[in-house]
């Protein structure tokens, strides 16, 4: 996941560093005054400067031009500095040899001119690998914010100035509305219910396996039940996930009411001492007013702790779009991700949690029960910069 956006991030950042670095360092080298330290000399003596030990030369002592008397050579006459030629300043109010300076500390300055033409590149990058149009500008406008005029450490993270600012406009995108899930279903009280709801055919039904096999990995213990009474085949499909986990599947008939099949899940878990009760729903668009009717009744009748969100990473920005309409149409607590091991561009998961206010939760990463991912963003975003 994400191979594809790496590479374009690596060449913004890279790019991005070498020009402002050459770019300052030259005008420096050019512009600053004789004896002013510039970011090519700032590190050292260099080969012309006398060492401690060399003799003082003849005429180090030279005649003062209004007295004839000789002036010192280890003395700095006040006059000689007031003198001294005025410096140009850059766009950010600082002189080319203060510039110098910051760079020789480790510390660097950039202008929004300096910057612009990459912004412009890093936005094409950004919306060729599926991120929503929004969610790039909210990440351009970031590092320019972070970039533009000021000054940072570079080893303040990575070593690299420009990563660590873009780094810090992808975490502040992608983590909104994050929360910790194990510590929220720990609060809560049993047993916890958990509605998954999402278009036809990406993967809800095994999610609600590979979430029943988490919360076993985690002591707790699952029913499972199948409120998509709408599709033919449903009950079968989660009964051999079911089975294969060794839980109990509540189901009633086709054409069922979803509300009745997820109440009666509800009451085997208060009478057997089960923890967690795990929803599915049928597959709907968010335009189908009948289905959606549905996810309001249950959310009216069973009052479910969290209401999960679950679409393809593959599907990119259908999948930010969905997202967004089914949140605005039934408010969802959170996304599940599945397929984002075959995903190369990683838009969705960058884009879902922004566009919603609401958190990617896991991301689904196989076949496998055991393929589900928390989604921590400050790992997803180390994994776009590893």
């Amino acid at each position: 996941m994400f191979d594809g956006l790496k590479d374009k991030l690596s060449g913004f950042t890279s790019d991005v560093e070498e020009d402002v670095d050459e770019e300052a360092a030259a005008e420096a080298d050019e512009q600053a005054p004789d004896g002013e330290a510039t970011d090519s000399d700032a590190e050292g003596v260099t080969d012309e400067t006398p060492g401690p030990d060399a003799p003082v030369e003849a005429d180090a002592a030279a005649p003062d031009a209004d007295t004839g008397t000789d002036v010192d050579a280890d003395e700095s006459p006040s006059e000689e500095a007031a003198d001294a030629p005025e410096e140009s300043e850059d766009t950010s109010g600082r002189s080319l040899t203060q510039k110098a300076k910051i760079m020789a500390t480790g510390k660097t300055v950039i202008d929004e001119a300096d910057l612009q033409k990459h912004l412009d590149d890093l936005e094409l990058a950004l919306l060729s690998s599926d991120v929503e149009m929004g969610v790039a500008q909210e990440i351009l406008e970031g590092v320019k914010e972070n970039l533009t005029g000021q000054t940072r450490r570079r080893l303040s993270s990575t070593g690299n100035l420009v990563r660590d600012a873009l780094r810090e406009a992808l975490y502040d995108v992608i983590s909104v509305g994050q929360f910790d899930f194990d510590e929220r279903v720990a609060a809560a009280d049993k047993p916890v219910v958990i509605v998954f709801t999402g278009v036809n055919g990406v993967g809800k039904t095994t999610t609600i396996a590979k979430l029943a096999q988490y919360f076993e990995d985690r002591g707790l213990s699952t029913v499972l039940a199948n409120g998509d009474t709408f599709r033919a085949g449903a009950n079968e499909q989660l009964q051999k996930h079911a089975d294969n986990l060794e839980k109990k599947l509540i189901s009633h008939e086709q054409g069922s009411d979803p509300t009745a099949v997820i109440y009666d899940a509800v009451e085997y878990a208060k009478a057997n001492d089960v923890d967690v009760v795990l929803g599915d729903t049928a597959g709907r668009l968010h335009t189908n007013d009948g289905l959606m009717d549905q996810l309001e009744k249950i959310d009216r009748n069973i009052d479910p702790d969290m209401t999960l969100f679950v679409d393809e990473a593959v599907a990119g920005q259908d999948a930010v779009n969905r997202a967004r309409e089914f949140n605005e149409a039934a408010a969802i607590d959170g996304a599940v991700l599945t397929k984002a091991d075959a995903d190369p561009q990683g838009g969705a998961a960058i884009s879902v949690a922004h566009v919603t206010g609401k958190p990617i939760l896991f991301l689904g990463t196989g076949q496998d029960y055991d393929d589900l991912e928390a989604f921590e963003p400050e790992e997803i975003v180390d994994r776009l910069f590893d």
